[in-house]
């Protein structure tokens, strides 16, 4: 693939501004091969410690990643502002996106109405709602969760790279589920962090993998329990008591639990979660809270009181688990029908191994159904697509696997006589 984009500048953030700019308008697509440091110096007529400086600078930022042999390209998803993503042809599904079912989601107007309407100051914002604390740690307690120490934050994302920043620093080692969650991979990449792939099945992380990517230096690691973003890997009892013996082996780790499947039952756009953890830790990220965006605001923290106290809500949420569940089991049933491996214990998403992910992608496209291809979401694992099942309808299941099955065995040939 070659580079169309002229890359310009004499100086090294002269050059990074040039190659962002182009990430920026789209002009250096995602995944797009830079030149390597002595042909781009060549060509600008700088020292290759000047392109360097500037590769340096935006890998640091997480616009580009090296690829060992394979050299420096943009990364899956540049921490910079894009265009709009392209829609969709109107008679293409879309089981990319990841979204939950609007149909499965709270309506938020009676919430509101109820909401205390008074306007609030400076003085009375510092810190969390006591009614949502009191709420969150009676969910955790009953999920033998720790509650010694709870924060408010703005989304699941938000408490991960505070609890980040509160204990690493640019150029440290983190071990993060391979495939994982892009956000993650990319949120690792822009904080400057170098990450230890640790490989899953449905059960998580391989405990000899965490072991590697601890002994590798990691000084952190970020596990998904349940409902695993590609995979929908879930721990079971029996691979948690494994990954704790070996945290057990490296008590100074960071160990952060990302259990984002809650958020998804009440929508994308209540930015909110409630963060456990050690009183330093929370202390650390409530402080630098405080120096930025202050608080996560209490119109928001009260909505999400509401919409939890609620008795029809929580109805909708158990209805709506058996929902995904039974979506994400007839495509199961499908594909396996078809002699199609595929992995989904939990969650919104089935894993399905390919050898060939574009190619996949494009021939599923062409037959009117839109799934993500695996690249982001791996660094070293085999080559995937992730389906997401939830808004899959009656039949829909069967006329996916039928078109991947068409894909991944097409008819033989038979010779003429």
């Amino acid at each position: 693939m070659v580079v169309q984009y002229e890359i310009r500048g004499r100086t090294a953030s002269a050059i990074a501004a040039s190659i962002e700019h182009a990430v920026r308008e789209e002009r250096l697509a995602v995944g797009a091969p830079l030149p390597t440091v002595r042909a781009l110096a060549a060509r600008l007529r700088v020292s290759p410690a000047t392109v360097m400086a500037a590769y340096h600078a935006l890998r640091r930022r997480g616009l580009l990643v090296a690829r060992g042999r394979g050299g420096t390209c943009v990364s899956a998803r540049p921490p910079v502002a894009t265009r709009a993503t392209p829609t969709l042809p109107p008679h293409v599904r879309d089981l990319a996106v990841g979204n939950p079912d609007p149909a499965l989601l709270p309506r938020l107007d009676r919430a509101l109405a109820g909401l205390d309407g008074r306007p609030r100051l400076y003085a009375e914002l510092r810190g969390a709602d006591p009614k949502l604390l009191a709420i969150a740690a009676k969910q955790f307690a009953a999920e033998d969760i720790p509650t010694a120490a709870l924060c408010v934050v703005g989304g699941a994302l938000d408490g991960i790279e505070r609890a980040l920043q509160a204990h690493l620093r640019p150029g440290d080692r983190i071990a993060v589920e391979d495939p994982g969650f892009t956000a993650v991979l990319d949120l690792a990449a822009a904080l400057g962090l170098a990450v230890e792939p640790m490989r899953i099945d449905e059960h998580g992380p391989l405990p000899d993998e965490m072991e590697r990517a601890l002994r590798r230096g990691a000084h952190a690691c970020v596990v998904t329990p349940r409902a695993q973003n590609p995979t929908g890997a879930a721990l079971d009892e029996a691979r948690a008591a494994d990954l704790r013996r070996v945290l057990a082996r490296h008590p100074d780790t960071l160990v952060i639990e990302d259990d984002h499947a809650v958020s998804k039952s009440l929508g994308p756009d209540l930015r909110l979660a409630v963060m456990s953890g050690d009183p330093t830790t929370i202390a650390r990220v409530e402080g630098r809270q405080l120096i930025g965006a202050g608080w996560v605001s209490y119109v928001l923290q009260g909505l999400v009181v509401r919409l939890w106290s609620d008795p029809e809500v929580k109805r909708l949420f158990r209805g709506a688990e058996a929902a995904y569940t039974a979506r994400r089991q007839a495509m199961l049933r499908a594909l396996a029908a078809r002699g199609i491996a595929a992995s989904g214990r939990t969650g919104m998403n089935v894993w399905v191994p390919v050898a060939e992910e574009i190619t996949t992608v494009r021939l599923l496209l062409d037959a009117g159904w839109a799934v993500a291809g695996g690249e982001r979401f791996r660094i070293h694992s085999p080559p995937a697509i992730r389906i997401t099942i939830a808004t899959l309808t009656d039949g829909e299941a069967e006329a996916v696997a039928d078109a991947l099955a068409s894909i991944l065995a097409p008819p033989r040939r038979t010779r003429s006589a």
